[in-house]
C-alpha cells in the first residue's frame, strides 16, 4: 500500500522540479519547431534538419537553435504579432465605419446632382449600395 509516508516530501519537490524542466522543454521544442516550419527563408531540407537534430539530440538541438536563430525568432514574432494586430485594426475600421449604403447613395446623390452621372448610374449606384 502506497501511503503519504513512503514517499517523502522533498521527494515530491524533485518529482515536479523534474516534471516542471520536462513542460519548460517540450513547450520550448513546441515552439522552436513551429518557427522552424513557419520560416520562409529555410528550405525543406533545412527543416527536416533541424527536425532530425532536434528528435536525435534534444537538448542540444534545441540549443542549438536557439543560439544560431534566438533574435531572428524574437524579430519574426514580432512581425507576426504587428501583421496580426495591423489585420485587426483594418477589421474594426471597416465594421465600425460610418460608410454605410446611406453614406453611399449620398455621395451618389450629390454626383447626380452636380451632372457627373446620369440616373441609371444613379440607379445602379443606389441597387450596389443596398445589396
Amino acid at each position: 500500500m502506497f501511503l503519504a509516508t513512503e514517499y517523502p516530501f522533498m521527494d515530491i519537490l524533485g518529482t515536479m522540479a523534474l516534471f516542471f524542466l520536462w513542460m519548460i522543454w517540450f513547450w520550448s521544442l513546441i515552439v522552436v519547431l513551429s518557427d522552424v516550419f513557419g520560416r520562409h527563408d529555410l528550405s525543406g531540407w533545412g527543416k527536416a534538419g533541424w527536425t532530425v537534430f532536434m528528435i536525435i539530440l534534444p537538448v542540444i538541438g534545441l540549443l542549438a537553435y536557439l543560439i544560431a536563430n534566438g533574435s531572428d525568432m524574437a524579430e519574426r514574432r514580432a512581425g507576426e504579432v504587428r501583421t496580426q494586430q495591423q489585420r485587426l485594426d483594418d477589421h474594426i475600421r471597416n465594421v465600425a465605419s460610418a460608410d454605410g449604403p446611406a453614406t453611399e447613395i449620398a455621395q451618389a446623390k450629390e454626383l447626380l446632382d452636380r451632372g457627373a452621372i446620369d440616373e441609371a448610374e444613379f440607379a445602379k449606384l443606389k441597387h450596389r449600395a443596398l445589396a
